[in-house]
């Protein structure tokens, strides 16, 4: 099933039960503090995250909302639903497919449209695909988020929100460990004129690629659900906090920080995937048979939300942590990124690997050794 018919079909789910807390929804006097009157680019615009965040930004009323994604498909899905939300035209919305990769798409787009306020959620983030693709996942990922980060100094951007993940704490995974580097690169940068932050989010209950989604699948088909492990456990937020912690990560008064809401205490996968067993099978039909299929490459059994390297500054009133993390300098980010870029130019696995590893001391790559490079990455 592709990632819109499962879109389109699904039913929502009721969290509440689930996570034991009420319900969040969208907070129209943050959202309106954060994004009124102002140009707003949000990258990754058709990804799960980015499309409730766009929503999200529409209800604040800026004066613009470019929306930058590299799939047509999800741009087109993204944007068609948000037009039927506005249709009193009040926001303007730009559709912008482009690769934050590409630094003059960057600079043609900064150039129309003035971005005040960017909030950066393009990201490959499928862990065992990424094991496959480790020169895309750094790519895109790191060496992206740099070139964003510098077309952003260079066209006067106020403010730059960056959603990272758990995984990219102690990562195991080449996914986690690029959004590690993504997050060293916003933080180095994040005295500059350009006031940055990074946010940090657990795994977003539904969102594309997620085990939710797959889990409800199995469970209306009546398929089996298959579950890694039976102690794996994950953090999950509902994608309305996820949304809730991006805006407050913007109207925070620290800056060169990573934030992370309340994400309360880890659940059990297994849990989650009878819960949703219960909600979604066929009405009269018996619980699904739970098979156990083992971990897979990159694969954590548990989830971290703050390293060892790291300090807890100060907490916010609305729980979110604010934490100090270490990263180079710009100049310092910028050699150990040449260096990224010099072995995925040449498909050089291992001194991927090395550079990685110099900057992501907690870095454990895969016990399995990480296949070859596919088809796409050999060009």
């Amino acid at each position: 099933m592709s990632h819109f018919s499962m879109k389109q079909e699904q039913a929502q789910i009721d969290w509440t039960d689930f996570l034991g807390r009420p319900p969040m929804k969208i907070d129209l006097a943050l959202a309106e503090s954060v994004v009124r009157d102002r140009s707003v680019l949000i990258t990754g615009a058709g990804g799960s995250i980015g499309s409730g965040l766009a929503k999200a930004v529409l209800a604040g009323r800026p004066r613009a909302l470019v929306m930058l994604e590299l799939s047509e498909g999800a741009l087109y899905e993204s944007y068609r639903e948000l037009c039927s939300l506005s249709r009193d035209g009040a926001v303007e919305a730009v559709p912008a497919i482009g690769d934050i990769a590409d630094r003059k798409t960057l600079g043609h787009l900064f150039g129309q449209h003035r971005p005040e306020l960017i909030f950066h959620a393009a990201a490959y983030k499928h862990v065992p695909l990424m094991e496959q693709n480790p020169f895309s996942a750094v790519a895109n990922n790191a060496i992206g988020t740099l070139t964003l980060v510098g077309a952003s100094l260079d066209a006067g951007v106020h403010q730059l929100i960056a959603v990272s993940t758990d995984k990219a704490v102690n990562p195991r995974s080449i996914m986690g460990a690029s959004k590690r580097i993504a997050e060293q690169i916003v933080l180095s940068h994040g005295a500059s004129d350009t006031r940055m932050n990074v946010v940090r989010l657990g795994n977003v209950l539904g969102s594309a690629g997620s085990v939710s989604p797959i889990f409800q699948e199995q469970a209306e088909n009546g398929l089996t659900l298959t579950v890694t492990h039976a102690d794996a456990e994950r953090y999950f937020v509902t994608p309305a906090e996820a949304e809730a912690a991006i805006l407050r990560a913007a109207a925070a008064p620290a800056w060169g920080r990573v934030l992370i809401p309340d994400c309360g205490d880890p659940f059990h996968v297994v849990d989650l995937a009878r819960y949703i067993d219960d909600h979604c099978r066929p009405r009269n039909s018996q619980k699904s048979q739970i098979e156990f299929i083992g971990m897979r490459p990159g694969d954590k059994m548990r989830e971290e939300l703050v390293s060892e390297e790291e300090v807890v500054e100060s907490e916010l009133p609305d729980g979110i942590r604010v934490v100090v993390s270490p990263a180079p300098t710009p100049e310092g980010m910028e050699i150990a990124v040449q260096r990224l870029r010099e072995a995925i130019g040449s498909f050089d696995h291992a001194g991927l690997m090395a550079a990685v590893c110099d900057l992501v001391p907690g870095y454990k790559p895969s016990s399995l050794r990480m296949c070859a490079p596919t088809m796409l990455e050999a060009g």
